[in-house]
């Protein structure tokens, strides 16, 4: 039995640069020894497992408010920071991390106006990815991140939103500045970078919903707006949290979605093959590039009483960290784990979470992800990696996207 240490919590980061380079060689090792571990540094439980991992992110009575977890739960702390106790939790912090009765009540309504408007978008999704697209015409290498990955979720959650076409370069600027904030490790220029764009982006909703209420439009903020008008019972500190949350949150994971994607497919041309000669599959490409490489590392729980997991105790009040990412690969699940196979048979993943706080964007980005890689594929068929050995892995932890992706076509 290998008696090596077990990794602590910053090494399944990619602040790991064995982590960074095949977070699998790492995360396999670390389910077959030892599947529920308490990492000393971060005071969690930490799961690997697929079944220990759906147990818990589905469990509806699991907690996520860091207030409720223990003084050991050090992860858990370093995101509460220096926020007033005495304020209302549901006025410092989104749904990501609200327990009932504020995250239900802020919730419904926010995912009945979202789900609304992701039913009907499609053609301006189509729109955004033709127009990126065109853009690209003409040029013969390029970097797919920065031309095409990252823009069109931004662009199509500001669309969403009802952000003016004029100021998307601001609100891009502005939303991966607040991308710090998903990042525990981030330092002081991470920090102030952060809280400047969080600035803004708050200046930016409270004259929104001002406007919205004096000239509604076509736009979620609208709907939103027209909801707590109706008797959602929400209010505008709420809202404009909550709005900024969606789009962080809809920002990078799926622009990582997208890339990741792309280098799958590009890595693996008789799956490539498969979609070029039926593009009704999209549906499943997609979820096994969710699957094999999802934008999110990790989730969190915290128990809310006593209970075993995976034949370890675990005390109320104790926090869980969860490898969405190893339990996807999971070989008790899925046969051949480390294969890209978009023919392989539906098992559900847990790459958007589970239960009460399954990602709210995940039909959008699931839509987003599947216009964009057909559309890609249509227009550029020949499109290939410019050194199919590079992978330049961007460093935030707990997150998995590429910094650059060199193309040709």
């Amino acid at each position: 039995m290998d008696d090596a240490p077990l990794p602590s919590l910053l090494q399944l980061t990619p602040l790991n640069e064995v982590y960074k380079a095949d977070p699998h060689q790492v995360l396999d090792d670390l389910r077959a020894r030892c599947p529920v571990h308490h990492d000393a540094m971060s005071g969690n439980f930490v799961l690997s497992r697929y079944a220990d991992v759906r147990q818990v992110v589905s469990d509806l009575d699991m907690l996520r408010d860091p207030t409720n977890a223990e003084e050991g739960a050090l992860l858990q702390r370093r995101f509460l920071g220096n926020v007033d106790p005495n304020l209302p939790r549901s006025s410092v912090s989104s749904i990501l991390t609200l327990d009932d009765p504020d995250h239900a009540r802020i919730r419904r309504p926010l995912a009945q106006a979202l789900y609304a408007r992701v039913a009907k978008f499609r053609p301006e999704v189509e729109r955004i990815v033709g127009e990126t697209l065109d853009a690209l015409e003409g040029e013969a290498e390029f970097d797919l991140m920065d031309r095409f990955c990252v823009p069109i979720p931004i662009d199509v959650i500001a669309s969403i939103l009802g952000v003016d076409h004029d100021r998307l370069g601001e609100f891009r600027e502005w939303s991966e500045g607040l991308i710090q904030g998903l990042n525990p490790f981030r330092n002081a220029d991470q920090t102030a970078a952060m809280e400047a764009a969080g600035d803004s982006l708050a200046r930016y909703f409270t004259e929104s919903l001002a406007d919205r209420r004096r000239a509604p439009k076509d736009d979620l903020i609208t709907d939103m707006v027209r909801l707590q008008a109706e008797g959602a019972a929400l209010n505008d500190d709420e809202l404009r949290i909550n709005l900024i949350a969606l789009l962080v949150g809809g920002n990078l994971t799926t622009t990582d979605l997208i890339g990741n994607g792309v280098r799958l497919l590009l890595l693996n041309p008789a799956e490539l093959a498969k979609l070029k000669a039926d593009p009704s599959i999209i549906n499943a490409v997609v979820e096994e590039v969710l699957r094999y490489e999802p934008p999110v590392d990790i989730t969190g729980r915290i128990a809310h009483s006593d209970m075993e997991i995976g034949g370890c105790p675990v005390k109320a009040r104790q926090a869980m960290t969860v490898s969405l990412r190893a339990a996807n690969r999971d070989p008790e699940v899925y046969d051949d784990p480390h294969a890209f196979n978009v023919s392989r048979k539906h098992k559900p993943h847990v790459a958007f979470g589970g239960g009460a706080h399954i990602c709210i964007g995940a039909p959008l980005a699931r839509l987003e992800a599947q216009v964009a890689l057909v559309r890609l594929f249509e227009r550029f068929p020949d499109l290939a990696l410019a050194d199919p050995a590079a992978a330049e892995w961007r460093t935030l932890p707990f997150f998995r996207g590429l910094e650059r992706l060199d193309v040709t076509v």
